[in-house]
């Protein structure tokens, strides 16, 4: 006899709780030998505000978010805001995933691809360069500006003629490598949980989440795809710049694509670089509303910060998570100390990964001396 299909879907919802509760029991008490699978974050799911698992339950942060959401949706309420207004973006290296072990992901690959890919033969300018900074990098001593335009160029340079297919299966591939400066944590892996939970939390409460990120596009999408529950036509970020097999020295408006004899590949100019004020630009031409909540981590995200909060129709907030736990994360006390001085000042209230979360990527997790 056929089960009714409100006992199929209330079997479906119990077993998601159980899984998400087994996960969270499983990180909090050191289960296993790894982090979170990305198919255990997947499972994360938090509807009300007694579902949260990876918080410290003195956590300011965790209140102000909250009350925030509980005010939103109270009819009514002074701060109640309509549906159709509850616009929520998250940057993501750094403020909900993993950009200190040692930098970057993009930029992490791109030492990969120059140095360690055998089947990518670079240039000699390039590799030279590449093992120029590999050092900086991995010992975190800083480049110079110069060095810096360099990379962001080599960011796309070393990818030229991909098709965007075969950059998001690089990616993919990326992913299963380790994390440098962390035991137990596969790259793809390195989200943080709590930020997770927030994310959950706030799509399971009628808001529209995007990430505004200036990481790439592909790179983004290929990170949070089946683990983020973000759609990807949510997904802000930095842009490639495209070509095809076939266009020479046409341009795309005025070219024909053939789709029997050319592709679309990556042409290995610069990203178009999605951050600062440019993020506030994107969002007005990806969204269209006003956000009115905004969470980030760095200088980078500052134009979303101040768009947020100023002359917002809403009640609004912004968060910036500090990069302060050097215990069970690769923290850097100088940068922080530094974003919760300006956070201070401009009114942007900030999270303290040290203070607030009760785990990161999973106890399990451990910094090493690699």
């Amino acid at each position: 006899m056929p089960m009714n299909k409100s006992i199929i879907v209330g079997q479906r919802k119990l077993l998601s709780c159980l899984f998400s509760a087994t996960l969270a029991i499983s990180v909090l008490l050191g289960g296993g030998c790894q982090a979170a699978t990305r198919e255990e974050v997947a499972a994360i799911k938090v509807e009300k505000a007694s579902d949260f698992q990876f918080w410290n339950a003195d956590s300011p942060t965790l209140k102000k978010i909250t009350r925030f959401v509980k005010e939103a949706t109270t009819p009514g309420h002074p701060h109640f805001i309509p549906e159709s207004r509850r616009v929520a973006v998250f940057d993501m290296d750094g403020t909900f995933y993993c950009e200190t072990a040692p930098l970057y992901f993009q930029e992490t690959m791109f030492l990969h691809r120059a140095l360690n890919d055998k089947s990518y033969t670079p240039d000699k300018k390039m590799a030279n360069f590449a093992k120029k900074i590999q050092p900086k990098i991995m010992d975190k001593t800083g480049l110079t500006p110069k060095e810096t335009k360099r990379l962001v160029n080599y960011l796309t340079k070393a990818y030229e003629g991909m098709t965007p297919e075969e950059y998001r299966a690089y990616v993919r591939n990326f992913m299963q490598t380790n994390e440098t400066g962390l035991d137990n944590l596969k790259r793809g892996e390195a989200f943080y949980l709590p930020m997770v939970e927030i994310i959950s939390y706030l799509s399971n409460s009628g808001f529209a989440v995007y990430i505004d990120s200036a990481c790439s596009f592909l790179t983004t999408r290929e990170l949070v795809e089946g683990v983020i529950p973000i759609p990807s036509d949510r997904i802000i970020a930095s842009d490639f710049v495209y070509t095809t097999t076939g266009m020479g020295k046409d341009a795309p408006e005025d070219h024909f694509y053939d789709r029997h004899k050319e592709k679309v590949v990556i042409s290995g100019k610069p990203l178009v670089d999605n951050a600062k004020t440019r993020k506030i630009f994107s969002l007005l031409n990806q969204i269209g509303k006003k956000p009115v909540l905004a969470f980030g981590n760095s200088m980078g995200d500052s134009g979303m910060f101040e768009y947020t909060l100023q002359d917002n129709a809403y009640n609004s907030a912004a968060f910036c998570v500090l990069c302060d736990d050097t215990e069970r994360e690769l923290g850097n006390l100088e940068k922080a100390a530094g974003m919760e001085k300006t956070a201070l000042k401009r009114g942007w209230n900030t999270i303290s990964m040290r203070d607030e979360f009760k785990t990161i990527y999973g106890d399990n997790v451990k910094r090493s001396d690699r």
